[in-house]
C-alpha cells in the first residue's frame, strides 16, 4: 500500500520535536543533501593533530569532527559555549583523554599565551583572531573551515526577505584574511566553495534552521507558519529546493619567534 505526501503540520511538528544537540545530522538522511568541499577538512585536521603535541578545538559542538581524528595529540583541549553541547562533547571526548572546557563563544579564550602548537574549528560562529593568535606558540598554525558569506541565503532571504549585503560581509574570505594578518598571523592557504543543497521536505528546512541558529535568529517553525507552508507547497509541487552552501578553508601561522 502506498501512501501519499505526509501533511505540512506532521513535517513540521515531527522536526520541532527532534533534538538539535550535537553537530551528529544523520536525521537528515534521506531528507537533504548538501555537497562537500573538496579539501576534506577533518581528513587533513586529523593528519595535523597526528604531528603536535598540544592542539585547542575552538567551538566543538558535540566533539564529532574532532573525535573523528584518528590520533589526538597527547594535550587535547576543546572548547563549547552552549550546555547541550558540552555534556555531548564531553561523554564524546573524554574517553579519547581531550578536555572539554565550557566557554561563551565571545569570551576571551581561557588559556595562556602560547598554550597551542595547532588551533582548529569547524564552522566558528565568530573568529576571535587575537585570542587565536595569543594561544598559538610561535610557528604554530590555525587550521578551520568557516562559513563563507551568504550561505543558504536563498532559504533565509525567503523567510526575512532580501538581505543587505552588510549583513553577510563579516564572513568573506577576504575580510576574514586581513582580520587574521592584523592580528600578526601569515595566511598558508585560503580556498572557497560554493556547494549545492537540496532540502526534499519541510521539515528538513525546519530541522535545520533549529540546528544552525545564526541563519535565521530566533527562529521557530510557529513564527514562520506562513513562508514554511509556501515553502512546502513548492517543495510538493516542484520538488527538491535547492540552496547554496558557501565555505572556506582556512591555514594561518603564527611567525616563529626571532
Amino acid at each position: 500500500m502506498t501512501t501519499g505526501p505526509r501533511a505540512f503540520e506532521d513535517l513540521v511538528a515531527e522536526a520541532v520535536a527532534a533534538p538539535t544537540d550535537g553537530w551528529d545530522f544523520s536525521w537528515f538522511e534521506g531528507r537533504a543533501t548538501e555537497e562537500r568541499p573538496s579539501w576534506g577538512y577533518a581528513r587533513s585536521m586529523g593528519d595535523r593533530l597526528a604531528r603536535v603535541s598540544a592542539s585547542l578545538d575552538i567551538q566543538t559542538g558535540g566533539g564529532e569532527v574532532l573525535a573523528s581524528a584518528p590520533r589526538l595529540p597527547p594535550l587535547a583541549v576543546a572548547t563549547e559555549g552552549w550546555p547541550p553541547n558540552v555534556a555531548k562533547a564531553t561523554a564524546l571526548l573524554h574517553p579519547r583523554g581531550a578536555v572539554v572546557v565550557a566557554a561563551p563563544q565571545d569570551a576571551p579564550l581561557p588559556f595562556a599565551d602560547g598554550a597551542f602548537d595547532l588551533v582548529t574549528s569547524r564552522h566558528p560562529v565568530t573568529a576571535h583572531w587575537a585570542e587565536i593568535a595569543r594561544v598559538l606558540r610561535p610557528g604554530g598554525t590555525y587550521f578551520a573551515q568557516h562559513v563563507g558569506p551568504r550561505s543558504v541565503y536563498e532559504l533565509v532571504e525567503h523567510l526575512l526577505g532580501p538581505q543587505e549585503e552588510a549583513a553577510s560581509s563579516a564572513r568573506h574570505p577576504d575580510r576574514e584574511r586581513a582580520g587574521a594578518e592584523d592580528a600578526g598571523l601569515e595566511i598558508v592557504d585560503l580556498r572557497a566553495a560554493r556547494l549545492r543543497m537540496e532540502f526534499f521536505d519541510i521539515g528538513a528546512v525546519v530541522h535545520f534552521l533549529r540546528k544552525v541558529i545564526w541563519m535565521v535568529p530566533g527562529f521557530t517553525a510557529e513564527a514562520y507558519l506562513p513562508q514554511l507552508r509556501s515553502l512546502h507547497e513548492r517543495i510538493e509541487a516542484e520538488g527538491p529546493f535547492v540552496a547554496h552552501s558557501t565555505r572556506h578553508l582556512f591555514e594561518a601561522r603564527k611567525p616563529a619567534a626571532g
